[in-house]
């Protein structure tokens, strides 16, 4: 478990520029979840998860991973953090040496180096064929996934992600958010970090909302989506489909404006036309 308590946090305290980021941030995230947090730039989210990261040293409150201070090289070892547009840190010769380069500082033998690079590529769906090509000779999409074997070789318990889809087109984004499902299941507890309420409605089983520091919400996507002043105080938009169905509702039509699947509206609104 992931622990966050009363979190606070101030860039460039006083000076003329003080800024706070957080705000008496508290919440946990347990064992297996899903965890989403939501909100628009400059709500707080880049900054909440580099000190969940133990990448910026905490001012006020506690995190702990499993019991253990943030503050311990062993409580850190178990998160993984893949940042923004991760393929932008890609530099080694071939992919493989991209993915042992996290190993390789662990002090890891050759033949663990070597599993852990094959099973990472597995999780991710990268081709093995790729391991002796030029990272940089990828696909935009290939790239991103070869930047996350390289943190899923180091194999954490928990992996944040950090708007792990922006600038993919819509098959590399399907694809991807395929893998992140199959990681989950394979009993990897996901901190998903997101302003796209589609991925979070079909990723997430909780998400935290954030504005100007602050928790505005805290539960399921399906509660968020019918709070429309939540969602337009955090400067966020449900998804297409949710829109959909609130729209068909505000006409007259008896269907659950909370829909969040493609799937759940087509047999609400065939089940409302009958």
């Amino acid at each position: 478990m992931i622990e966050i308590k009363n979190i606070s946090y101030t860039y460039m305290k006083k000076t003329p520029f003080e800024k706070t980021a957080l705000e008496n941030i508290s919440f946990a995230v347990n064992e297996g979840d899903f965890f989403a947090i939501a909100g628009h730039t400059g709500s707080g989210k880049s900054t909440l998860i580099q000190i969940i990261a133990g990448l910026i040293d905490l001012q006020s409150g506690s995190v702990e991973i499993d019991g253990e201070s943030v503050k311990n090289k062993t409580a850190r070892r178990k998160i993984g953090m893949v940042f923004q547009y991760p393929e932008h840190q890609l530099f080694e010769e071939t992919v493989e040496k991209d993915i042992a380069f996290g190993p390789k500082n662990f002090g890891l033998s050759d033949e663990e180096i070597s599993a852990r690079i094959d099973e990472a590529m597995k999780q991710i769906d990268l081709d093995l064929n790729l391991k002796n090509v030029s990272p940089f000779e990828l696909s935009g999409g290939q790239k991103r996934r070869t930047a996350i074997a390289g943190i899923l070789a180091l194999k954490p318990k928990y992996l944040i992600l950090d708007e792990p889809t922006a600038g993919l087109d819509p098959k590399a984004k399907k694809i991807l958010l395929g893998e992140i499902k199959k990681i989950h299941k394979a009993r990897t507890t996901i901190i998903l970090v997101s302003h796209s309420m589609e991925d979070i409605a079909n990723l997430a089983d909780r998400v935290t909302v954030l504005a100007q520091g602050k928790i505005l919400f805290d539960g399921t996507p399906k509660k968020l989506f019918g709070q429309s002043e939540i969602l337009k105080q955090a400067g966020l938009m449900p998804p297409p489909i949710t829109q959909i169905m609130q729209k068909l509702q505000q006409a007259g039509l008896k269907v659950n404006s909370e829909i969040i699947s493609f799937d759940e509206a087509e047999k609400e609104i065939f089940s409302a036309c009958r």
